[in-house]
């Protein structure tokens, strides 16, 4: 019989605490780069050059040019 057995071994209650605490910095840390990703593009402008040229249904649309604003 196996009696060298602990609770707090890396199998037991710690291992599931190391765990845990490691997923949740994984998702801390790529939350935090989504933001920062958002925040850099959300002002990051686009203007069509000649908007009056856009017709409703017409295959040409695709050659508009945008430019960034800043």
């Amino acid at each position: 019989m196996n009696e060298n057995r602990s609770l707090f071994g890396l199998n037991g209650i710690t291992g599931m605490l190391i765990a845990t605490t490691l997923l949740l910095s994984i998702l801390a840390y790529l939350t935090m780069g989504a933001l920062s990703v958002q925040h850099a593009n959300a002002e990051n402008y686009y203007q069509i050059e000649n908007e009056k040229s856009i017709k409703m249904f017409s295959v040409d649309n695709a050659k508009q040019s945008f430019v960034d604003v800043k």
